[in-house]
């Protein structure tokens, strides 16, 4: 079985190991350096890869707007050894990845709405729509903290690792609505930036459920 095949049959797995790799791999590793430098362009390739998955029965179109992304993305750990991480490099590399994680959770919700039917594919997309929402979060409060680092209160800030860390986590428990209160939006756009994810979390959840309820009575009825 090909590469190519392999991929299109299991899209949506591969996807959702893509994104659990990049979000949690910190768990596995104790040296933020090794992180950065080791694991991070890994993690990059296999997410543009996995990415390609979904969009293997597009237009061609749209599967150059995806390779854009994809190699603009897997460009941001070659850039920051070449020029450091300057505010400038935080800010290409925050918006580029929310443009990325934009682009595939359309695609993915198209998916969840169009079928009528409940199988394997659908629950693994439920999954991947949610962690797409925390990659999303992640990366737009990324980037109002590098235009504006008193915007949160909390975060560790000893390297730019842990700081990416630390938003994985409050995006994660903010789109959840568990909020422990250890980091904090400091500023009047934070916080409504921080509220509206939060909204966005229970939106998606929401409306998840019509959709997988209504799938199944679907598919119960034929």
């Amino acid at each position: 079985m090909t590469f190519a095949l392999i991929l299109k049959k299991h899209k949506y797995e591969l996807l959702l190991f893509g994104l659990m790799q990049h979000l949690f791999m910190g768990m596995l590793l104790a040296d933020l350096e090794i992180y950065r430098n080791i694991f991070w362009p890994i993690n990059m390739i296999i997410l543009g890869f996995t990415s390609f998955g979904i969009y293997l029965e597009h237009n061609k179109k749209r599967i150059f707007i995806l390779r854009v992304l994809v190699l603009t993305i897997c460009a941001t750990p070659l850039l920051a050894r070449v020029i450091g991480f300057s505010s400038s490099l935080m800010i290409y590399l925050s918006i580029s990845y929310v443009l990325f994680f934009i682009y595939v959770f359309y695609e993915i919700f198209l998916f969840l709405v169009k079928p009528s039917y409940i199988n394997k594919d659908v629950i693994v997309a439920s999954g991947c729509g949610y962690f797409l929402l925390i990659e999303i979060a992640t990366f737009t409060q990324q980037t109002i903290y590098t235009f504006q680092p008193l915007a949160y209160t909390g975060l560790d800030t000893s390297h730019p690792t842990a700081t990416y860390i630390d938003f994985v986590y409050f995006s994660s428990i903010t789109l959840t609505s568990i909020g422990f209160g250890d980091i904090l939006p400091n500023m009047h756009y934070s916080k409504l930036l921080t509220a509206l994810i939060g909204i966005a979390g229970q939106f998606y959840s929401v409306i998840l459920v019509g959709i997988l309820i209504s799938k199944f009575t679907a598919q119960n009825n034929k």
